[in-house]
């Protein structure tokens, strides 16, 4: 009995290790990448000024209008101001696609393909009948 003991006590020497390598390195990782998104933020929030047109951590966006400490002002239309909470600023507001026209045109020709379908469909269907 005491040889299988001695047998199986290298393998569970190095598995019990590793249970608890693993949640280590695990907390380690999430600590890691915590920080450097706090980082991130941080730069985010130091660079903020009156008129940077921003989006807000709810999808809102808007021009800051006014940065009174922890109180931004977004002049999300005009006329219309918003006060947020600095820290639900998520960052820069996204830019509009260059070209629209590409996206037109993709979808002038999805409709052209879908209107010669419904002919060939119409066409078969009476000279069935």
């Amino acid at each position: 009995m005491s040889s299988l003991v001695a047998a199986g006590s290298p393998s569970g020497g190095s598995s019990s290790l590793l249970i608890f390598a693993l949640p280590v390195l695990l907390i380690g990782f999430m600590f890691f990448s915590q920080r450097r998104r706090a980082k991130v933020a941080q730069a985010i929030q130091s660079n903020l000024g009156v008129g940077d047109e921003i989006t807000t951590t709810s999808g809102m966006i808007g021009r800051i209008s006014a940065l009174d400490g922890q109180i931004a002002t977004l002049e999300v239309s005009p006329g219309v101001r918003v006060r947020f909470d600095r820290r639900a600023i998520a960052g820069p507001a996204p830019t509009p696609p260059a070209s629209s026209d590409s996206a037109l045109s993709v979808s002038v020709s999805l409709i052209a393909s879908c209107s010669s379908i419904s002919t060939i469909t119409r066409a078969t269907r009476v000279t069935r009948t």
